[in-house]
């Protein structure tokens, strides 16, 4: 179907694990005739469940692409993880859509992964939709489950269909004001949807005021119920039975009739390459912009890059850059997604969601783009959860040293939360994911895709060292062994900075006693300091070093002699700055029954918790809130298990650092062995 960016829709299938998401994408296909028969996640036959672990686990973990034309439209569907151990992939689908649509089980109710969703789809400025499904299953109170929608996310959310005859049929409540339905009046929910829609725009509310409904054509309700997602005024509430079909077509027509497409979204947040921001528009003879929101790493097709279309035109042969890259790359092939499939395209036009294969320098969030006068532009960078759980590994087998190295490259390129480190004084490779299940899961695609087997032991925990007070330092590095020599000598200060501020170096030097080109060697031999940290062996962070003082000498002064002075000036201050070892505090949501909630809490005060506050859920379970170490937790999945018999769920997030306590700090000192360097 040929079709223009006014004809597309690109929406993101999300929310908490289980309300059904990959089931829904199934029978939106199935709707769409673009599959004959919708799959079925426990028989692992899905078009976006395709990689062996998401078979074998029954849940979706990497974001699968699959399209629809229907009606004019075409939909770009992505049906993200719910699970919160797998949150990079469904992030990074945000970056790519106009519209999330949050999936939600009646049953159930309102989820964490409800709340966490749609806190960042807000955050990020797009349309939200809240999709109830299994809304034929016993149980579902429908009724009171968009009181609690209302009450949860605001006023704004308003059904735009209802549910009737018990489930097996949805009616539309946005164009149509007769019927009967199982629960509210249609009449009723039709009117107060269109007094939302219609407040929003002036001249149609005065239209609407002076002459009633009747006055106001369909194209003006849709600009104005438009206008209303791009500013958060309105999210509407569907109904579907993903089992069933009930309500599927219901949404493909709100998509195509009332969700914003390409040129109606809100603008996304580019930057220039000076951090300012610049406006995209979506013509087709511009430039090229693209954005890369996701990598596969395909064993047939190689590298594949999946990109957004923002504005231009990409068409076979065309010359296209990665980022500030001064040598470009054809494009010899271009893929539309469907599932696992690609189908080759002849051209992607601004809306599109496309991918190029086989393009090594393509990587997660670069920009394409066809002219150098783009080179700096890129998207804002979405806030990711950082990764706290480690695992430090080896190869099993010699030799797989390198074998071990690139699988673990592959991987990361496809994760935004995957972090890959190598710790040089221990020789070991660490890993870091968001939870125990990612890490897991990343071990066992690296056995099976890349034949890597590791052992593994739990890393050090990423503690940091900081320090409490001011101090001077001073060091004169000064060697003579015949010929030329070595001279530097470096007068600098140490202050603390505020927790999360980093790291700042000041050049105060006065009078050209250093001159210019030796500052980067002192700064380089902080660095490298800091980075051996001065209590317990671990990275330094939130101080400002400032270089004041100094000398040098006009034959002997050298790189490495300042380099040597600045790292030595800098531990004798910091010996006198009080130095403290930081930890890392976690955010902690812990779902549980409510029958365990006194195992829990007592074993969250023996880890240093400080409860922050608990919420009732729906079906007799609880959400606990609380911050802790991370240290404390090391052990915590399997107690959690234990306590809950295997009910309880968690889930972290990095909240700050802090000092730990002094007899901690006493112990990681003690357990440190530094390696002094021989001048």
């Amino acid at each position: 179907m040929s079709y223009s960016t006014e004809n597309i829709r690109n929406i993101a299938l999300a929310g908490h694990a289980g309300t059904g998401k990959t089931t829904l994408f199934e029978a939106l296909l199935h709707a769409g005739g673009v599959i004959q028969t919708p799959g079925s996640v426990e028989r692992g036959t899905t078009q976006s469940d395709t990689d062996a672990q998401e078979k074998a686990r029954g849940h979706s973990i990497d974001s699968a692409i699959a399209s629809i034309d229907r009606d004019g439209c075409h939909i770009n569907l992505i049906d993200t993880a719910g699970y919160a151990d797998f949150r990079g992939a469904t992030l990074s689908a945000f970056a790519a859509v106009e519209t999330v649509a949050i999936v939600v089980n009646a049953i159930n109710g309102i989820e964490h992964g409800t709340r966490r969703m749609m806190a960042r789809a807000r955050e990020r400025r797009l349309a939200r939709v809240l999709v109830v499904n299994k809304i034929d299953f016993e149980g579902a109170r429908l009724g009171k489950l968009v009181d609690g929608l209302r009450e949860e996310f605001g006023p704004e959310c308003l059904p735009v269909n209802l549910p009737a005859q018990g489930g097996k049929l949805v009616l539309d409540c946005f164009f149509h004001n007769e019927g009967t339905t199982d629960f509210s009046s249609l009449a009723a929910a039709h009117q107060q949807i269109v007094d939302q829609v219609v407040e929003i725009n002036e001249s149609t509310m005065g239209a609407y005021l002076d002459n009633g409904e009747g006055a106001l054509s369909r194209e003006q309700l849709h600009d104005a119920f438009e206008q209303c997602l791009r500013e958060g005024h309105l999210v509407p509430i569907c109904f579907v039975s993903a089992r069933t079909g009930v309500g599927v077509n219901e949404f493909l027509d709100v998509a195509g009739r009332l969700l914003p497409n390409p040129a109606e979204g809100n603008p996304p947040p580019f930057v220039d390459g000076q951090g300012e921001a610049i406006t995209v528009d979506g013509d087709p003879s511009k430039h090229v912009i693209a954005d890369v929101f996701k990598i596969v790493n395909d064993p047939f097709v190689g590298k594949l890059g999946v990109f957004r279309m923002w504005q231009g035109t990409i068409r076979r042969d065309t010359q296209l850059f990665v980022d500030d890259a001064r040598k470009s790359f054809k494009v010899g092939h271009l893929f539309r997604l469907n599932g696992k499939a690609h189908v080759e395209i002849d051209q992607a036009i601004p809306g599109d969601i496309a991918a190029v294969a086989k393009v090594e320098e393509i990587h997660f969030d670069a920009v394409l783009h066809d002219s150098h006068d783009e080179d700096g532009i890129h998207l804002a960078p979405m806030d990711y959860p950082q990764p706290m759980f480690a695992l430090a590994l080896t190869p099993r087998h010699k030799g797989q040293e390198q074998k071990l190295s690139q699988a673990l490259a592959r991987l990361a390129e496809e994760d935004p939360c995957l972090r890959m480190e190598h710790h040089k004084e221990l020789n070991e490779a660490v890993v870091r994911g968001l939870s125990e299940l990612h890490l897991k899961v990343m071990l066992e695609r690296m056995r099976e895709r890349y034949g890597v087997e590791v052992d593994t032991h739990p890393p050090r925990i990423a503690y940091r060292e900081t320090i409490a007070a001011h101090a001077d330092g001073h060091h004169r590095h000064k060697k003579q062994t015949g010929g030329a020599g070595q001279f530097g000598e470096v007068f600098l200060r140490v202050d603390p900075l505020d927790r999360g501020a980093g790291f700042e170096f000041v050049d105060e030097v006065k009078g050209g006693v250093i001159p210019n080109q030796f500052l980067p060697a002192i700064e380089k031999g902080v660095r490298q300091a800091m980075e051996s940290g001065a209590v317990a062996g671990y990275p330094m962070q939130d101080l400002r070093v400032t270089v004041y003082d100094g000398k040098y000498h006009p034959v002997d002064s050298k790189e490495v002699a300042f380099v040597s002075a600045g790292r030595k000036a800098f531990m004798d201050a910091v010996g006198k700055a009080r130095p403290i070892v930081l930890e890392p505090i976690v955010d902690v949501e812990v779902a549980i029954p409510e029958a365990s909630v006194g195992d829990v809490t007592g074993s969250l005060a023996g880890k240093r918790a400080r409860i922050m506050g608990t919420d009732t859920q729906r079906g007799g379970e609880l959400l606990i809130r609380a911050q802790a170490p991370l240290a404390e937790l090391t052990d915590y999945p399997t107690e959690l298990k234990a306590m809950t018999g295997g009910q309880g769920r968690y889930s972290l997030d990095l909240s700050h650092y802090e000092a730990v306590p002094p007899p901690v700090q006493r112990q990681l000192s003690e357990a440190w062995k530094p390696h002094v360097e021989e001048d």
